[in-house]
């Protein structure tokens, strides 16, 4: 029996709960520089939030850019944002409601004229809001099923007929959501899609692979960012992740830093650079895989249950009137 003294009891006060180290600055690429010259990656929702970083680390590695979004002024500003970033290739801008299979086929052709068949689409495009389950009319239930997986399925669709039809290769990665496999109380709508996008990355692996074509998903933890809507930030508060957690930009103690793992929320570069791998040469035996980039937050569970706040309560929301 080993003897216990080698090992003497740590003071915890000596040895405070730091949480996952912070990411190395905005600027650093996980790939070798040039890694995407020549090749054409599409990302939806690339105007503004969590599509656009991604795209910027894309871009960061010679990409030329297709960034397609409902909002043309968010996307003159985010092409203006993205074309600056050191070692980017082109970069086009192109309207698009992915709920419009005409529109999407579209924008595949303005891309291909313009700077060729994307060779990575980035499914980024989503629509969500919290709402008991009861609350939600069919028009709430279809605008977010309808942008967020039949969007999803559209794009794809298109992309996959097309270097089908080429006989050439290429790479998708959709974004999910953790919920797609735990339920997702309060957004009935959005998980349910969500489990439908992850499951056509497990579906369409087998499909394709055999024809060149590779497809992921890649789920997000926390990553606060200024393009958030106000009916997913009300409430939180804190975090930046580009600290650790009881540091500078993860304030211990306080706000959301505080209740993941990981002691800090994610920096929207740390995706781009999941991204940027799931998509790349050193990838391409990966396809059909969902990776989750929380910190482990997804799979946090405490000793004890709290107890229950019925969902109607923690939204504010009344008794049930039908």
């Amino acid at each position: 029996m080993e003897n216990p003294s080698r090992h003497p009891a740590q003071d915890p006060a000596q040895h405070p709960a730091r949480g996952l180290p912070a990411p190395p600055a905005l600027g650093a690429a996980a790939l070798p520089p040039g890694t995407y010259e020549g090749q054409v990656v599409l990302v939806t929702g690339g105007g503004s939030g969590l599509g656009k970083a991604i795209a910027a680390e894309f871009a960061r590695l010679g990409a030329d850019l297709v960034i397609a979004s409902r909002r043309a002024r968010q996307l003159k500003a985010a092409r203006e944002e993205l074309a600056a970033v050191p070692g980017a290739g082109r970069v086009t801008a192109a309207v698009c409601d992915v709920r419009d299979p005409e529109r999407v086929a579209e924008v595949f052709d303005a891309a291909q004229a313009a700077v060729g068949l994307p060779d990575v689409l980035v499914n980024n495009a989503a629509a969500n809001f919290p709402s008991p389950a009861e609350d939600l009319t069919p028009g709430a239930w279809r605008a977010v099923v309808d942008i967020t997986l039949t969007g999803t399925w559209f794009m794809t669709r298109e992309f996959g007929r097309r270097h089908l039809a080429a006989g050439t290769p290429g790479s998708i990665v959709n974004i999910g959501a953790s919920y797609a496999w735990t339920g997702g109380p309060g957004f009935a709508h959005s998980a349910a899609a969500k489990a439908g996008v992850k499951n056509l990355v497990e579906t369409l692996a087998v499909e394709w692979g055999p024809y060149g074509i590779q497809i992921n998903g890649l789920v997000p933890g926390l990553f606060p960012h200024p393009d958030l809507p106000e009916a997913i930030t009300a409430g939180l508060a804190g975090g930046t992740g580009d600290g650790p957690g009881g540091g500078p930009g993860g304030a211990l103690g306080g706000g959301l830093d505080a209740r993941q793992p990981a002691l800090r929320v994610g920096a929207p570069r740390e995706l781009g650079w999941a991204a940027t791998f799931l998509a790349s040469p050193y990838a391409r035996f990966v396809t059909g895989h969902t990776l989750v980039v929380d910190g482990a937050n997804w799979q946090r569970r405490t000793v004890v249950n709290p107890e229950l706040t019925p969902l109607r309560t923690q939204l504010g929301r009344g008794p049930f009137t039908p």
